[in-house]
């Protein structure tokens, strides 16, 4: 199990597309990931974090000004305590699922460690214009134009796919709205017990699918300024990394 992120540069500094897991994570992995990871058995390494690979780079953790969150998940959040200054961009909603008032299922799920820092939240309600056959997509406050929040709930209560302007194309990181690509080309396989988790563990199983018709549709397409890309998928990750 890992977690794809994307790192950004922008006048407004760097933003992190979700976080994955964090060097705390690799510190106390029984604390802050429980039970689950003994299903999911993420391998952690410290040189894997987000924020050992910004500083391989040459730049500092506080170059990372904004951290954009597809959803709260622990291993798309763990590496928020390694950024503590940054602004966290996330729907309303998620932070209603996780933190506010979580239903029974959702405080099995969300791990309460992964935010006991105190981030600053900036919080989104599903509102803003269309695009590509989205309704509500949804620039953020404080950035410049051209990194949005497109709403797309189903896999946790407020998850949300970010979508970036890259000049020459957008990239759409789905987070989890789907797993592997084999869910939009219906060609390459999907093991059927990484399909059936998704199922079991969705908020809401039928917009999960609705989300899939229309990523599929948009994978027909095959729009040359639009990459599509999702949290877990190496084929798709190696596709996004060659150019």
């Amino acid at each position: 199990m890992v977690c794809h992120v994307l790192l950004v540069e922008t006048d407004a500094g760097l933003v992190l597309v979700d976080s994955g897991y964090g060097l705390l994570d690799c510190v106390d992995p029984a604390g802050r990931l429980g039970f689950v990871r003994r299903i999911t058995r993420p391998v952690l390494r410290p040189e894997e974090t987000a924020r050992r690979q910004v500083e391989a780079m040459g730049f500092g953790r506080d170059d990372v000004r904004h951290i954009v969150t597809t959803h709260f998940d622990l291993d798309h959040i763990g590496g928020l305590a390694d950024f503590p200054d940054a602004t966290v961009h996330v729907t309303a909603a998620e932070v209603e699922g996780a933190v506010r008032a979580p239903t029974r299922a959702e405080r099995r799920r969300f791990r309460a460690a992964q935010w006991a820092h105190g981030p600053n939240l900036a919080e989104y309600e599903p509102r803003g214009e269309s695009w590509r056959g989205f309704a509500a997509v949804r620039e953020l406050d404080g950035l410049a134009p051209g990194i949005a929040l497109v709403f797309m709930p189903g896999h946790t209560r407020g998850h949300a796919a970010v979508a970036v302007d890259a000049g020459d194309r957008w990239v759409l990181h789905c987070g989890d709205a789907f797993y592997l690509r084999g869910t939009l080309d219906g060609v390459t396989p999907v093991p059927r017990s990484l399909a059936a988790s998704e199922r079991l563990i969705a908020f809401d199983r039928a917009q999960v699918h609705a989300n899939h018709e229309r990523l599929a549709e948009l994978w027909r397409r095959d729009d040359p300024d639009l990459l599509l890309v999702s949290a877990h998928d190496p084929e798709l990750l190696a596709l996004a990394q060659a150019g």
